[in-house]
């Protein structure tokens, strides 16, 4: 007897519409929620979970960092953060054009992306994962705002081994809290961001000890420009 394959096509379609517009709604609510709840967990923090890294972490509000710990990430990773509306275009180019060259790559993800991949998406190099961070990074910079993003930004990014967030970086580094942080534990910080596993506090690596410096010069440049005081109170 012959399958009747007439009509299955249309419902297989149907269901998979519906089951895109399901998670589509699904990942809109939660962007929405997330301006004012922080999330339950990140794939980098299980990741870090499993590893065998263990998960430090402890969610603060704006109020309860120090302004030097505001400044020192916006100095170190992403001086044009208040000017951009999520992407530095001049530095993706300059990326290219050395990554083109050099065996070395070098990145250009601003703060925004850096966000936009840590609490949505897996990290890893590919195509699908890029465009999905353009997406989310568009999504965060139309409803959460650069506040919001910054805070994020301080209380899921891998600042060592397993820990995560300023607040857990300061107590396990300076046995403080971020709140009270000073402007060269800020920048301290701030200098292992690009590689936390890699680039340690304690024991002080060569790369921190030959950055934070730099970054503390770059904070004093910083300081005084109206966009970035308005993101530090």
């Amino acid at each position: 007897m012959p399958i009747k394959t007439k009509g299955i096509v249309p419902r297989t379609w149907r269901w998979i519409k519906r089951i895109f517009l399901f998670f589509f709604f699904l990942q809109f609510f939660y962007i929405l929620i997330l301006k004012w709840v922080n999330p339950p967990v990140t794939l980098t923090q299980l990741g870090s979970f499993f590893h065998g890294y263990g998960l430090k972490r402890n969610y603060v509000s704006m109020d309860a960092i120090s302004p030097y710990a505001k400044l020192g990430v916006i100095a170190s990773e992403d001086q044009l953060f208040p000017d951009h509306d999520g992407f530095d275009f001049k530095s993706i180019e300059k990326a290219m054009k050395h990554n083109q060259k050099s065996k070395s790559l070098h990145g250009a993800s601003t703060i925004s992306q850096q966000v936009a991949k840590n609490v949505f998406l897996w990290q890893g190099r590919s195509w699908i994962r890029k465009a999905l961070e353009v997406y989310f990074t568009f999504m965060i910079e139309k409803f959460w705002g650069k506040k919001r993003i910054l805070q994020m930004y301080l209380n899921i990014s891998e600042m060592g081994k397993g820990v995560f967030g300023i607040d857990a970086a300061a107590l396990n580094y300076f046995n403080k809290h971020a709140k009270n942080l000073n402007r060269m534990e800020a920048a301290m910080i701030a200098a292992c961001l690009p590689n936390p596993k890699m680039y340690t506090i304690r024991p002080l690596s060569g790369h921190v000890a030959a950055r934070y410096p730099w970054i503390l010069n770059q904070m004093r440049h910083l300081q005084d420009d109206p966009d970035i005081i308005k993101l530090l109170q």
